[in-house]
């Protein structure tokens, strides 16, 4: 076999989150809130955005 050469596997990129998810608002990196493997702008945006998700289901 002349192709022996390991394939290399490509792994999907990550894009970085750069907005809170309730207000849409960018996040700085001195003022963030991070739950539940996501960041928010404050305590404020993170129960807003439970409530919100909550009403959807």
């Amino acid at each position: 076999m002349a192709d022996a050469a390991p394939q290399t596997e490509v792994k999907p990129v990550v894009e970085k989150q750069t907005n809170c998810l309730a207000c849409n608002k960018p996040i700085r990196k001195l003022k963030r809130y991070y739950r539940d493997g996501k960041f928010y702008c404050s305590k404020k945006c993170w129960t807003a955005f439970l409530a919100k998700s909550k009403e959807e289901k």
